[in-house]
């Protein structure tokens, strides 16, 4: 392969690790599980510490297989530069740990998930003013803006009842603002959008999702799509601001909200999230084709209240998709009926697998007020739109007509 020839997706994704030298040919980056990099001159060994010369210095802060992922998600993203963690929330987390403040204010999307909103409440706990809003209207970001709002957060598809947030318009008031964008693209992927494409500064991926894709490993990733000015952002610690600006935030991110906080990805973790990664593009077409049947097919039914799904021209921003994104997504929502019981219907079910997991091969279920949303509260509950009876749902890969036979026959019951 050449690296300037342009590829698509799948391609790119193939034959990322190949862009650069391997160890006897491998196809693949091989597992590298050192925690140690030892140096033959201790003067590179400073330079590298100093980030005046390419290295690795420590386990916990970088890895050759960890790197070879790091590249494939910046790829992936369209970015500039991506640093990978443990989990999604780890990711989430060191943003707030490593770029806000006491008295810094956040505008997030009240529509996240349940963690995220923990997150947030922590952070405000700790001394950041947060406002929650309909980030479906720009106009409700822009209202409770102020001099001290650091950032905006949103995710493209939100979980589990799947608004979509302003995403254009918040862009271009963020970056006429010079505020920074940070976006959630975990339930679209980057196969489906780009966040780059709307001017988000950061990009976070749940890699443990559709990236991976298989259900059987933890990641999570940050990409700087090289739009944000970090110079002007007030919180770089003078360190970081000998670096170029835009390298800054990553740089900052790097050291206070991985290094020092240690929520690392494993070399087994990353080899197992690559080799998932090379049929995300398959796997998606998959899904949100499945999708797509599926919600037709419960919205048609008399007996389901109501389907959430973007692909549904029912759905308050089915235009908004259809502009945005590739396709629709593989998660999906729906209320029974006040006859059917939630649990039953459910429990009726052969195919789809009661699990709280998104983007997986298979086919899974959640009855999310009792389960994934308890912990939140009937109040912020009905602010959110998450009814009783919502079951989400993440829909997989297995042939169309099965999955439709599956849900249609556990109405019938």
């Amino acid at each position: 392969m050449n690296d300037k020839t342009s590829y698509g997706f799948t391609t790119t994704i193939l034959h990322s690790d190949r862009q650069k030298d391997i160890e006897h040919g491998s196809v693949h980056k091989p597992v590298h599980t050192s925690v140690l990099f030892g140096y033959k001159d201790a003067r590179d060994l400073a330079q590298v510490f100093q980030g005046k010369q390419s290295g690795y210095r420590y386990g916990r802060q970088g890895n050759p297989t960890v790197a070879a992922l790091e590249d494939k998600i910046t790829k992936m993203e369209g970015g500039a530069s991506t640093i990978t963690f443990a989990t999604g929330m780890a990711a989430i987390g060191a943003v707030f740990q490593a770029l806000l403040r006491q008295g810094d204010h956040v505008v997030s999307s009240r529509f996240l998930f349940g963690n995220t909103n923990s997150l947030w409440q922590t952070a405000k706990s700790q001394g950041i003013e947060l406002s929650l809003v309909d980030a479906t209207d720009v106009a409700n970001v822009e209202a409770v803006l102020t001099p001290a709002t650091r950032l905006v957060f949103v995710e493209t598809i939100a979980n589990p009842r799947t608004q979509i947030a302003d995403l254009k318009r918040i862009g271009a008031l963020c970056r006429e603002r010079g505020i920074l964008f940070v976006v959630d693209n975990t339930m679209a992927s980057p196969y489906l959008f780009q966040p780059k494409s709307v001017h988000a500064g950061l990009v976070i991926n749940s890699l443990t999702k559709s990236i991976a894709g298989h259900g059987n490993v933890l990641g999570g990733a940050i990409t700087d799509t090289g739009l944000f000015d970090w110079s002007a952002y007030p919180n770089i610690a003078d360190n970081f601001r000998k670096q170029a600006s835009a390298q800054q935030g990553m740089a900052q991110i790097r050291a206070k909200g991985l290094r020092d906080f240690g929520a690392t990805l494993s070399p087994d973790a990353a080899h197992q999230i690559a080799v998932g990664a090379e049929t995300l593009a398959l796997r998606m077409e998959r899904e949100c084709a499945n999708a797509l049947a599926l919600a037709q097919m419960l919205e048609a039914d008399p007996r389901v209240a109501a389907v959430y799904y973007p692909g549904l021209p029912s759905h308050p921003q089915h235009k908004l998709a259809t502009d945005l994104f590739r396709a629709y997504g593989a998660l999906l929502s729906l209320e029974l009926k006040p006859e059917i019981d939630c649990f039953d219907y459910l429990n009726r079910l052969k195919l789809a697998i009661n699990a709280t997991h998104l983007g997986d091969t298979r086919t899974l279920v959640i009855p999310v007020a009792h389960t994934i949303f308890f912990e939140m509260g009937a109040i912020q509950r009905a602010e959110m739109g998450i009814a009783d009876s919502l079951i989400r749902i993440s829909v997989g890969i297995e042939d169309t007509q099965d999955l439709l036979s599956d849900f249609a026959a556990a109405l019938n019951a």
